[in-house]
């Protein structure tokens, strides 16, 4: 790498739309990483390249050296109950009731594979999958390196935080982007998401692309760029990567929070479930099996047969969790009427906001959020309702929680054709 660059003149070259080579790249990811490069001039960068864009070369660099800022975890030699699996990763954009993780992780793992996620906490209108998990009493969400690997060879499923070793610069990038107003970038977007699971070490991996007013990228288009994009990172990183561009202009499922999605996710478990939430963890289990070469799947038969539930099961009790215990449940519950008859819309958006009001979500990392609060939805999109009938109710177990979120969730409701369903599948990409 070499030590004759100067930050300014690589803004400035971004600055005028210059492709940035990957000695460039190396070297300022590398020297912010090591507090060599300022936060200034890294935010300066991060505006030009909002702005300015990057081609895909630079793009497949920028990960690169983002993964290579920390460890690369070595998950080849995996084995379950004596046989080298192939491990394979699911990673979703982020949506309003997307708790699809706590299901298809288990799910995926009754087949003969190792499914390594990797997860987050929430931020804003949408969950976290972390933050919900933690509603099961005794889970634990951070494992070290070891540990990861010894759940995954007893279960074949693990959800954990990522280690402070894995990505380190995008952590810094993240935190940096977040108080500049260069979140929204197609290419750091990509960057980021990829660079992490590039470096767990993953095989295959399925991407969940959201687009819709629950999205953080609410065009179709801008979400079909940005799953383009990481697709072609994965396939430069030599991981077989595949994405699915799905709606989310209404809520997934009908459990907007977090115990109430664990318990949703239960019932999908159980062989139930909201059929969008049902549609949507087999649409992407089976694109994620035949990642790793399994074709002929049938993720619903597991689904119905009890097998994903005992995975799921095994999962939570080799994290420390009690599957078999009570979740949090909210204090105070109430109801939201119908104000119009006709066919429902809900905004998705508004209806995430409105949990988040109840006591879901956190205005700031490191917050406590209230397990037990949230929004379930009575009805859902296109479903026909008269004025007065009962829509949805606001959980909370602080009373004074309750206007507030009851008047965001008022706000998200509204009458008219439907727009169909949530979870829908747009387009899909693949790197094979």
């Amino acid at each position: 790498m070499s030590a004759g660059h100067d930050a300014v003149r690589i803004i400035e070259a971004k600055r005028d739309g210059r492709e940035l080579d990957d000695d460039e790249i190396d070297w300022i990811v590398d020297g912010f990483t090591r507090g060599v490069v300022a936060p200034e001039q890294m935010s300066a960068l991060a505006m030009a390249i909002y702005f300015r864009g990057m081609t895909d070369p630079e793009i497949t660099r920028w990960t690169s050296a983002m993964v290579g800022s920390g460890t690369r975890m070595d998950l080849s030699g995996l084995t379950r109950g004596g046989a080298v699996v192939p491990t394979v990763d699911k990673h979703s954009t982020g949506g309003v009731g997307d708790a699809i993780t706590l299901v298809l992780t288990p799910l995926l793992a009754t087949w003969d594979v190792a499914v390594p996620q990797l997860s987050g906490r929430g931020l804003g209108h949408t969950g976290g999958t972390l933050d919900k998990l933690e509603s099961i009493p005794g889970w634990r969400a951070d494992l070290d390196a070891s540990e990861m690997r010894t759940v995954l060879a007893r279960t074949g499923a693990v959800i954990c935080s990522a280690g402070p070793d894995l990505a380190p610069a995008d952590r810094a990038l993240y935190a940096l982007r977040d108080v500049t107003g260069t979140v929204p970038s197609i290419p750091m977007i990509a960057a980021s998401i990829m660079s992490k699971k590039i470096a767990e070490g993953t095989g295959a991996l399925v991407l969940d692309v959201k687009y819709g007013s629950g999205a953080f990228r609410p065009d179709p288009a801008d979400a079909r760029e940005l799953a383009r994009v990481m697709v072609a990172i994965g396939a430069a990183s030599g991981v077989r990567t595949s994405a699915l561009v799905t709606a989310n202009h209404t809520p997934l499922g009908r459990a907007v929070g977090n115990a109430l999605e664990v318990a949703e996710c239960l019932e999908i478990l159980a062989g139930g479930g909201p059929p969008d939430m049902v549609d949507l963890t087999c649409a992407l289990a089976a694109e994620a099996l035949s990642a790793v070469g399994i074709d002929d799947a049938d993720p619903r038969d597991r689904l119905a047969d009890g097998r994903a539930m005992d995975s799921f099961r095994a999962m939570i009790s080799a994290q420390g969790g009690d599957p078999e215990a009570p979740l949090p449940r909210a204090a105070h519950v109430e109801q939201l009427r119908a104000a119009v008859s006709g066919p429902i819309q809900w905004n998705a958006l508004r209806v995430g906001r409105a949990s988040w009001l109840s006591g879901a979500g956190r205005t700031r990392p490191g917050e406590d959020v209230d397990p037990g609060a949230g929004v379930v939805l009575r009805r859902v999109e296109g479903d026909h309702v008269r004025a007065g009938d009962v829509v949805a109710t606001v959980h909370a177990n602080a009373e004074e929680r309750l206007p507030g979120a009851l008047a965001e969730l008022a706000a998200a409701f509204g009458a008219g054709s439907d727009r169909g369903p949530a979870g829908a599948v747009a387009e899909r990409l693949r790197s094979w």
